[in-house]
């Protein structure tokens, strides 16, 4: 195992990663921004290093400055976290260059599941069903409408790089495909910095249903059953739960070990997630891979027990998975809330501002992860999260009812945050009966 381990991120689940490590025995070393100093994260770290400005660009995205840092605490490796340099194969490939190691996959599958045209031609060969689409990018406006005439409309045109709803529209015509197809390029270049396109076909009111898997360099790879991350706003997950509560046993079998698949296809090694949509006949069609641990991985270590932050720490220190898979088993039901500082009533607008009342939930199956606390100031410069309410009960009604409980309970103030939102999704009569899908906060909200 390691001795001392960098934590190249911030928030959460930099205090996630912290504590992993102090659990396992291996020092942890923080960094942080001008603007994260008093971060609570800095407070459990053994060490904790300046790594430039607020703005990401100088510090968080910075990856001299953080192999500066990592140098000089004299880490053994690196822990990305998600987000900032987590899916940057560059970074990974730096890291393994200055023989520190990257705690995550090597960086030629993070190039290839990266780009997800590639993603998509690995999953066609292991087998895989596919959304129908374009073989690869769309280059021109004239070749796209060809495509989107051929597979029918609705399109979405969707960019080659990134991830989080960037680079991303639907088109239901000809008109709107070509507003839509110079858009996407133009964001996904500002984005990423690649305006590659491809095309997918719309599938109609489906679910987004991902695997959870580890693998480890020994050529074990493990699935952790999968979640449901249907409940979104323009592409961004907003709540998550395992199981998918549509899902029969023979579906979820085959779902698993598709993933699975296709992480032995890329030589996959470390967490990772393969996302796939389900239509309303419970078929299932793979999208793309978050080569990184997800926001949303407490909703599967509530369901299996298993600590998968310890299991990213041990597989890349070349230690062997303990687990086989039937070893794994699913245990009764999580749901997660995301609680982002972002006022619902103003078309969930950001509103950063310092925190002066902060009451977390508590009671049993209650877990919240999370870097606030009374007195905390939420910086306009990054990510609006501040906290993941987990619940974890016997059943789905039991899990609704205390996850209604807990956000009512839970008061974050003054500034505003989706903690109202998350409640009356919870309380909505088709959540409820689990007839949702992935446009549903749109239609309902």
């Amino acid at each position: 195992m390691f001795s001392r381990v960098l934590i190249a991120n911030r928030g959460e689940i930099a205090l996630r990663i912290i504590r992993a490590c102090h659990e396992l025995g291996v020092g942890a070393v923080a960094v942080y921004s001008e603007a994260d100093k008093g971060a609570a994260h800095l407070d459990l770290a053994n060490e904790a290093i300046c790594i430039g400005p607020a703005a990401p660009a100088e510090s968080y995205l910075n990856i001299p400055r953080i192999i500066s840092a990592a140098e000089v605490a004299d880490v053994d490796a690196i822990h990305p976290g998600y987000g900032f340099l987590a899916e940057n194969e560059n970074f990974a490939q730096i890291c393994r260059e200055c023989g520190i190691i990257f705690i995550g996959p090597p960086p030629e599958a993070m190039r290839l599941l990266g780009d997800k045209v590639e993603a998509r031609k690995l999953a066609k060969k292991a087998g895989v069903d596919l959304v129908p689409g374009s073989d690869g990018v769309v280059v021109s406006e004239a070749e796209g409408l060809k495509i989107a005439a051929k597979i029918g409309y609705p399109v979405m045109i969707k960019a080659v790089a990134g991830g989080g709803g960037r680079g991303m529209r639907v088109a239901h015509n000809d008109m709107s495909f070509r507003a839509g197809f110079a858009a996407a390029q133009a964001e996904a270049e500002a984005a990423f910095g690649d305006g590659s396109v491809y095309l997918e076909k719309l599938i109609v009111e489906p679910r987004h249903v991902e695997v959870q898997v580890m693998a480890d360099q020994k050529g074990t790879t493990l699935h952790f059953f999968e979640r449901d991350c249907s409940i979104q706003r323009r592409h961004q997950k907003m709540i998550e739960e395992s199981p998918c509560p549509v899902l029969d046993d023979k579906t979820r079998e085959k779902l698993c070990e598709a993933a699975i698949r296709i992480m032995r296809y890329a030589n996959y090694v470390n967490a990772g997630t393969v996302e796939f949509l389900l239509d309303k006949d419970n078929h299932f069609y793979f999208i793309e891979v978050n080569t990184r641990i997800q926001v949303e991985h407490p909703v599967s270590e509530m369901v299996t027990g298993c600590d998968l932050i310890k299991m990213q720490l041990k597989v890349a220190a070349g230690e062997k998975l303990e687990l086989t898979q039937k070893d794994i088993k699913r245990r009764g039901v999580a749901i997660e809330c995301r609680i982002n500082a972002e006022d619902p009533a103003n078309n969930f607008s950001p509103c950063p501002g310092t925190i002066s009342r902060y009451i977390p939930p508590g009671g049993p199956g209650v877990r919240v992860d999370t870097h606030v606390y009374q007195g905390w100031t939420v910086s306009p410069n990054y990510d609006s999260m501040l906290c993941k309410l987990i619940v974890h009960q016997p059943t789905r009604t039991e899990a609704i009812a205390t996850m209604r409980r807990a956000l009512s309970e839970f008061v974050i103030e003054p500034i505003k945050t989706t903690i109202p939102a998350c409640l009356s999704i919870m309380s909505h009569n088709l959540f409820v009966k689990s007839k949702v899908d992935t446009e549903f906060v749109e239609r309902n909200f």
